[in-house]
């Protein structure tokens, strides 16, 4: 499943190409996604896209008369094609725009969305209960210690949770966890306010450092072949278990941590 890195490195792709285009035909070829295709989405064509932002792992195409919001779920992809070729069998949705390029959906196990919402971007229930971006300062040591206070789950779980703070998914767990020294399995409210600081620190490091591989490793937006997925990265413990570990050379562990594979040093993270 993509992850915040990804997500935020195909909006960056894609928003030059579609910001102040004008949508002239929406063509909804299979409207079975994760939730089916609202057939107001239609209400579309017609509207300008003032803007394309991004909060957690949606993206956010606004216009005047609402927003598309889209996720890519397990294995969706977004293209901007001029010329468009002809749709393959996983080509669920395009957005013909003004200068006839074409926005195209790929989503090969139909997890992702496709969205249609009029009403303020508060009362969708997807975005209400999201915690802070993760590289705003609203995501701090303060906000931290909160949303931890008292939690007796692993701090590896609680910092998946999109309440606390939206887009640390498994891979990012794991490096943050590990480059700020802390074992996944301690209690999350049991964490020193120092240690705490320097986890904030470390997440925005591996989530911007991430971005900015995406950017220079991933295909063209604009090509039909080219697939975000993940991109390849310097990761110090995901994957690696049983390797040796990079900073003192012992054997990295692997254990499982609410179902998810975690990887981590016995010997550097206490």
């Amino acid at each position: 499943m993509p992850e915040l890195p990804e997500v935020e490195v195909t909006r960056q792709g894609i928003q030059p190409h579609l910001q102040g285009q004008t949508v002239r035909e929406v063509i909804v070829r299979n409207p079975r996604l994760r939730w089916p295709v609202d057939p107001q989405i239609q209400q579309l064509a017609g509207q300008k896209i003032r803007s394309v932002q991004r909060r957690a792992k949606y993206l956010l195409l606004e216009t005047e008369a609402g927003v598309l919001i889209l996720h890519l779920g397990m294995s969706g992809s977004l293209r901007v094609l001029s010329p468009a070729p002809e749709p393959g069998k996983h080509d669920h949705l395009d957005l013909v725009l003004s200068n006839d390029a074409v926005l195209r959906l790929n989503d090969p196990r139909r997890f992702g969305a496709a969205i249609w919402w009029q009403l303020p971007l508060e009362a969708q229930p997807l975005l209400q209960h999201l915690g802070p971006e993760p590289l705003t300062l609203a995501f701090n040591t303060e906000h931290l210690a909160k949303a931890l206070r008292g939690k007796t789950s692993a701090i590896k779980t609680a910092l998946m949770d999109n309440k606390v703070v939206v887009g640390v998914g498994n891979i990012y767990a794991n490096e943050a966890l590990f480059a700020a020294g802390i074992h996944p399995k301690r209690a999350a409210g049991n964490i020193s306010a120092a240690r705490l600081e320097k986890l904030v620190e470390e997440v925005k490091r591996v989530l911007a450092e991430a971005i900015r591989q995406g950017g220079t490793t991933l295909k063209d937006f604009t090509q039909a072949d080219g697939k975000p997925g993940y991109f390849v990265q310097r990761l110090n413990v995901y994957g690696r278990g049983g390797q040796a570990c990079v900073q003192c050379g012992a054997e990295l562990k692997e254990i499982k941590l609410g179902q998810r594979a975690t990887v981590y040093c016995g010997h550097c993270q206490t």
